[in-house]
């Protein structure tokens, strides 16, 4: 496991220089140049930086399932010594725990950061929440500690994305409440929430065309994929705004009586 020589390298910055990204796929970086990992060892970094402080037993059973625990015990200390040779290692050993070294920065704690901090009621940082987490946790990869993990963090963007859209429409942001909201569409389009934040922005900005518009797509999207309708909460959004048309198609058209007859 070493650096590629044959991409440059920038200055280390502070703390060492090394990242991990595990959002989009597997990188591991020293300042800028990538270090290449044997597959079955990036199992375990990754492993590693998504269970901090998790015990020996805990990442051996997670990483190798299908086999005793004493041979798995084993085949994580080879992995573990085979990682600590190389000089760009980027864990830390302490007793029973193994976890990344602190001057390693990891992506998915910066996702993780920012929902918290949109959780906690601060001003959310609508460009910043947008980009959190944007790509899936290491897709192509189907362990089972993967396919949670990847799941749980979907979700905690989805969440955090409508909590900033609603954040800004209560704020009177109508623009960045939108762009929050047509983010957290786009990453999963058959989710009723975005969809219900899109059309209640549309009405607090006054445009009612643009609103009506939102909900039939969506409604139209449902029944085509899902053959399901949109909740009651959702309609009931455009009650008011389609009151007037529903009473139109209701009220009897005034037909002239046949053969010219007066009624």
């Amino acid at each position: 496991m070493a650096a590629d020589p044959s991409v440059p390298t920038a200055g280390d910055p502070p703390e060492g220089g090394v990242s991990l990204h595990l959002l989009g796929g597997f990188r591991l970086l020293r300042g800028a140049a990538p270090v290449v990992v044997p597959r079955g060892l990036q199992r375990v970094i990754a492993l590693i930086g998504l269970r901090p402080g998790a015990t020996r037993s805990q990442l051996a059973g997670l990483l190798w399932p299908d086999v005793s625990e004493d041979r798995a015990l084993s085949s994580l200390r080879t992995a573990l010594w085979r990682l600590r040779q190389d000089p760009c290692c980027p864990i830390t050993v302490a007793g029973d725990t193994v976890r990344l070294g602190p001057a390693v920065r990891l992506d998915v704690d910066e996702l993780i950061g920012t929902a918290a901090r949109v959780r906690a009621g601060d001003d959310p940082c609508t460009a910043r929440a947008i980009a959190a987490g944007r790509h899936d946790l290491l897709p192509g990869w189907y362990d089972d500690w993967v396919l949670l993990d990847r799941e749980r963090l979907r979700q905690l963007r989805l969440h955090m994305l409508e909590q900033v859209a609603g954040q800004h429409l209560a704020a009177g942001r109508h623009g960045e409440a939108l762009d929050a909201a047509l983010e957290a569409m786009a990453a999963e389009p058959l989710r009723e929430t975005p969809h219900r934040l899109v059309v209640r922005i549309h009405l607090a900005e006054g445009n009612a065309f643009e609103a009506v518009h939102a909900f039939y797509v969506y409604r139209d999207l449902l029944r085509r994929e899902l053959r399901l309708e949109p909740s009651p909460a959702m309609s009931a959004l455009l009650d008011d705004t389609l009151a007037p048309i529903r009473q139109a198609t209701r009220e009897p058209v005034d037909r002239p009586s046949p053969a010219g007859r007066r009624t």
